[in-house]
């Protein structure tokens, strides 16, 4: 029999013993122990799945404390009816680099279909939902905290598809890894609407994913899709708004090619704007999102943004030589991030500081001829501000009334203190 939502959101024993889903958890360094939606959907027998035809949208991910795949673990549960996967971008076992995916196959270790969902909504989306004979569709993807990540609009996208097929939706919590304490940068103008940004909500975010499914339930689903989705969430025990990923206890799976560590995901919803320069966001090296340089750069950049005494962080002179994507093959000068105090960290403000000052002290600084930095900002604002000569607390400045805004409507799906 299926729990009903309330119960499922407030009610499942966070047991230690070990389930089906692996052994019980270890303590996080704080003492606590985190059990991700995931552990507590096994822990009860996984009743939320009973006598459905289940369908889940997941990557490399969806693991379990001993870095088993949940996939792999509920295949050979007699207890689940498993029938398919839902892949997204970089696909459903990671072998895709950005903007791709794995395509439609079988999946060599279980047998199962896995569908192809990158780059696919609304009734395309659904076709694929009701030609896989699933009625209710789980998801369980590791965010990193910003809005141009693409898995939390595969979310959005899946749940839509999900009402226009008549199916149910599940989604299994997991931590955000740089906090849910607050909500910052620039609020996505809809008129730049894309797969980097669906939705107006802040550049970081500040949540969990089933917080923002119950967000995206309550404020933007109806819209695209006519009605909310069948939404039933299972939230998370032990963790706390405050928590860095380290303080989960929980494995860190890389959940793209190029997100490798949690630090990654610290500074990605700032340095993230680089992809709409022609900078090097450090793709094809082992500190992406941390390194960023072009040909021509010097200690100058160095100098300036660290002279615009940013908190939490300082910025080393650094030489690299990317493998692949921009300047591939060519050492290049630029920038390495340290963050020193995460707690005092801001990656939005930090990367709007670095592009005003690349903009200053390298001549062949360039926005992307197609304006790619209007979708990761949410807006055209940060390009021609900048562009005008504005500085970092005047562009900052600029979002603040939008953001107040979105707070306020966070406030009201928020599930942990």
């Amino acid at each position: 029999m299926a729990l009903s939502r309330r119960v499922l959101v407030g009610g499942l024993a966070a047991t230690g013993a070990a389930t089906a889903a692996g052994p019980a958890r270890a303590a996080s360094p704080g003492g606590r122990r985190v059990r991700t939606g995931f552990d507590r959907l096994s822990a009860d027998g996984y009743r939320l799945l009973d006598g459905r035809r289940v369908g889940i949208v997941t990557n490399p991910t969806g693991a379990t404390q001993d870095v088993r795949h949940i996939v792999d673990v509920m295949h050979a549960d007699p207890r689940v009816r498993l029938t398919a996967v839902f892949g997204p971008e970089h696909g459903f076992r990671g072998t895709a680099q950005a903007g791709g995916s794995e395509g439609r196959y079988d999946d060599p270790a279980t047998g199962l279909p896995v569908y192809d969902t990158y780059n696919k909504s609304g009734r395309e989306l659904a076709g694929i939902f009701t030609d896989s004979g699933v009625d209710t569709i789980v998801f369980d993807i590791q965010d990193v905290g910003a809005r141009f990540y693409t898995y939390i609009w595969t979310l959005y996208d899946c749940m839509v598809a999900a009402v226009l097929a008549g199916k149910r939706f599940v989604v299994l919590d997991r931590p955000n890894p740089v906090t849910g304490r607050a909500a910052t940068g620039p609020v996505l103008d809809k008129k730049y609407a894309s797969f980097v940004g669906r939705e107006p909500i802040s550049q970081a975010h500040g949540m969990t994913v089933t917080e923002l499914a119950l967000l995206f339930n309550g404020e933007f689903v109806p819209q695209a899709a006519g009605r909310p989705a069948e939404l039933e969430t299972v939230r998370m025990t032990g963790w706390r708004r405050d928590d860095f990923f380290d303080a989960t206890g929980l494995p860190w799976v890389p959940p793209s090619p190029n997100m490798p560590t949690a630090d990654t995901a610290l500074v990605y919803a700032g340095t993230c704007l680089f992809e709409g320069t022609n900078l090097s966001e450090g793709r094809g090296t082992t500190r992406p999102f941390e390194l960023l340089g072009a040909d021509g750069i010097d200690a100058r950049w160095a100098a300036a943004a660290n002279g615009l005494d940013l908190p939490g962080v300082h910025f080393r002179e650094a030489y690299f030589t990317p493998t692949f994507s921009k300047f591939q093959g060519k050492t290049i000068g630029g920038v390495q991030l340290h963050v020193h105090d995460r707690d005092a960290f801001d990656p939005v403000r930090t990367g709007i500081g670095l592009l005003v000052t690349a903009r200053q002290v390298w001549r062949g600084f360039a926005w992307r001829p197609d304006h790619g930095i209007d979708r990761l900002a949410g807006s055209s604002a940060v390009r021609t501000m900048i562009d005008a000569g504005a500085g970092t607390d005047e562009v900052v400045a600029s979002w603040q009334d939008g953001l107040r805004g979105f707070r306020r409507m966070r406030r009201r799906y928020l599930q942990y203190t």
